[in-house]
């Protein structure tokens, strides 16, 4: 299940700084892409500008109290997985906390495999809840049905083509690496680039957008992102 932490956003909102590089640090050796902010000013900044897959969220921060912005977040209808991570440990602490609107809770100091565990399984849990019909830019994605169409025009997708685009459609604005779009649609087989290009030139093709407005950038030694 910790496989579910590699392409995903995390945000570390922890004040300090031990604490925080150890968290970041085995998130990233996770392949997750792991940002940490020390006070609920950055927080909010953090938040307003990336929507981030789950967040890991200390109480005590040097410019207010983690529960509050935690409020904040739930009333504004923000809904990314939070799991706290404080020194705060009771049990009354511990409600207090999923009362407010945490997803789960864990005392300091904590085993760092297990807080990895327990951010995969909101990962989880969180993506199973999605709606199973992703739009954007006119594409629309039935993932229970598995079928596709733009502007409202049945689009024939190969599985391995809707397995690409379902990939792409959860990551808009994501630079996913030619790797793991592989190991997306192909698993077991050994990467073939030539390959991977033929499908993302047929995508762009069953995808067609006007000119200059492109659906999807190459980025040389990089990968491919969905615009």
């Amino acid at each position: 299940m910790l496989e579910l932490l590699a392409m995903s956003q995390v945000l570390v909102v922890e004040g300090q700084q031990p604490m925080a590089d150890q968290v970041r640090q085995a998130l990233i050796a996770r392949a997750c892409v792991a940002i940490r902010v020390e006070s609920c000013s950055e927080a909010r900044a953090a938040v307003g500008a990336t929507g981030y897959d789950a967040i890991v969220l200390d109480i005590d921060l040097p410019d207010g109290n983690g529960l509050n912005l935690l409020r904040e977040w739930r009333a504004s209808r923000f809904n990314a997985p939070v799991l706290i991570l404080s020194s705060r440990n009771t049990e009354r602490d511990r409600t207090w906390g999923l009362n407010v609107g945490a997803d789960d809770y864990l005392g300091k100091p904590c085993n760092i495999d297990e807080l990895l565990a327990r951010v995969a399984s909101l990962l989880r849990r969180h993506r199973a809840a999605r709606e199973t019909v992703l739009v954007h830019r006119g594409i629309r994605l039935s993932l229970s049905s598995r079928t596709a169409s733009f502007h409202d025009r049945p689009v024939a997708l190969s599985s391995r083509e809707m397995a690409l685009m379902e990939t792409f459609m959860r990551n808009v604005g994501r630079l996913l690496p030619r790797s793991f779009l592989w190991e997306t649609a192909w698993q077991e087989q050994c990467f073939n680039a030539d390959l991977l290009n033929v499908y993302m030139n047929r995508l762009r093709a069953k995808f067609p957008v006007a000119a200059g407005e492109p659906l999807f950038r190459t980025v040389y030694a990089g990968g491919y992102q969905l615009l």
